[in-house]
């Protein structure tokens, strides 16, 4: 058993040292500290895809900016024949450069008053009716109420208590001065009779909070008769728009006895666009137009600019201080304004259907010999089918008007098969 073991120590040990050298040999292989990257047929290993978008790359920073800037369109004899491109020439015309909105007419509140009693009342008389007009003051509705008769009877009082705390403040004193009146009686008759002054006052100022002005509280003094009716007064001078009662109807503070309007001034309160606030300007001219009346047009001119931008449709409201004349233009009227941004002037103008986009930049083809260059440029006010060029173009330069779609697809196919993605 010895030997056995003997025999079998030798070999195992002989495998263990090879299988060490095995394992050295492995650890010891290493790439190279430096990439030989200029080794012929070395190539990087990088993701499927990665070297075309290199490439499209390299041609966008070699042109720095608008991708299609300083590109040109070469028609063939063929495309030719098939597209027909027709130009006309850049120039000046006279033009007024408004912004357009969708608006909505709305009743001044300066214009509007709402005629209603803070107290409870029955309706005895209508003076007017819906639809006519009325000028401040003017009578448009009588009612009974039981406060009235009330505050009415306590006026009546505190005169009578006032005259008569007068009158023994008077005897009183005269007493006094002549030495046969005490003191103290002239001490509480002038307390009772300034008492009764300021009764007087509350109840005169209780009429006043009931409505009455002072010449009728006035005539109440003189008349002495207490009528528990009240005449309410138009507050301005305009037209009865709504009659919300019948006589006999009781009515209180709740509610709506008839509504009057001056409808001679509107308002017309449009939205403008966050991007269009800085044309806006206190005092524009402003013409204005609604549905009904499409051949009318009416003249205001911008009175406020709103405070405060509505975050869900980023607008501003723009209000236009409209003259209705004719009475055509209706509270809750749709309307479109036009408001003008400056006077009349001579500027560089292009056809609308000239003008194309590119990834929300402005541009036109210009005829250049036999080629069309795609020139950016920079648009002012639009206005019937005429683009205003601010920067861009210079006048009678020929920019194409029909084929220009066309154009667009040749140049577009020509600039992805130069950078390689076609």
């Amino acid at each position: 058993m010895k030997n056995r073991l003997n025999f079998w120590k030798p070999l195992v040990i002989f495998v263990v040292c090879v299988n060490l050298i095995l394992l050295l040999a492995c650890q010891k292989k290493e790439l190279p500290e430096s990439t030989p990257t200029d080794r012929p047929g070395w190539r990087a290993s990088r993701p499927q895809g990665e070297e075309g978008r290199g490439q499209g790359q390299g041609v966008m920073r070699k042109k720095q900016g608008w991708r299609w800037q300083e590109q040109r369109v070469h028609l063939t004899d063929k495309e030719r024949e098939t597209v027909e491109v027709r130009t006309v020439p850049v120039e000046r015309q006279r033009i007024r450069p408004y912004l357009s909105a969708v608006g909505k007419v709305l009743a001044p509140y300066t214009k509007t008053s709402l005629i209603s009693y803070a107290f409870p009342a029955r309706v005895v008389r209508l003076h007017r009716q819906t639809g006519e007009w009325v000028k401040e003051k003017e009578a448009l509705i009588t009612l009974q109420s039981e406060e009235v008769g009330r505050a009415k009877a306590d006026f009546f009082k505190a005169t009578a208590d006032l005259e008569l705390a007068k009158r023994n403040y008077e005897r009183q004193k005269k007493l006094f001065e002549r030495g046969a009146g005490a003191q103290k009686d002239l001490l509480l008759a002038e307390a009772e009779f300034k008492v009764a002054e300021a009764n007087l006052a509350a109840t005169e100022k209780k009429l006043h909070v009931l409505g009455f002005s002072e010449e009728e509280v006035r005539l109440i003094a003189e008349t002495h008769q207490i009528n528990p009716v009240i005449t309410l007064y138009s507050p301005i001078s305009g037209k009865i728009v709504g009659i919300k009662v019948v006589p006999g109807e009781m009515v209180d503070q709740n509610k709506e006895i008839m509504t009057i309007l001056d409808p001679t001034v509107l308002w017309v309160d449009a939205d403008i666009f966050e991007k269009d606030m800085a044309k806006i300007r206190i005092g524009q001219e402003v013409e204005i137009s609604v549905q009904a009346y499409p051949e009318k047009i009416f003249s205001g001119r911008v009175s406020y600019i709103g405070d405060v931008l509505k975050e869900e449709t980023r607008t501003v409201t723009v209000r236009t201080e409209v003259i209705n004349k004719g009475l055509y233009l209706k509270p809750g009227m749709f309307a479109t304004a036009k408001i003008y941004l400056h006077e009349e002037q001579a500027v560089l103008v292009v056809p609308e259907e000239a003008v194309l986009d590119d990834q929300g930049n402005k541009f036109v083809f210009v005829r250049q010999d036999n080629s069309f260059l795609p020139r950016k440029v920079t648009l002012g006010a639009k206005q019937n089918g005429l683009y205003e060029i601010l920067d861009g173009l210079n006048e009678g330069e020929e920019v194409v008007t029909e084929g220009s779609y066309a154009l667009k697809s040749k140049l577009g196919r020509g600039f992805l098969k130069e950078a390689g993605l076609h």
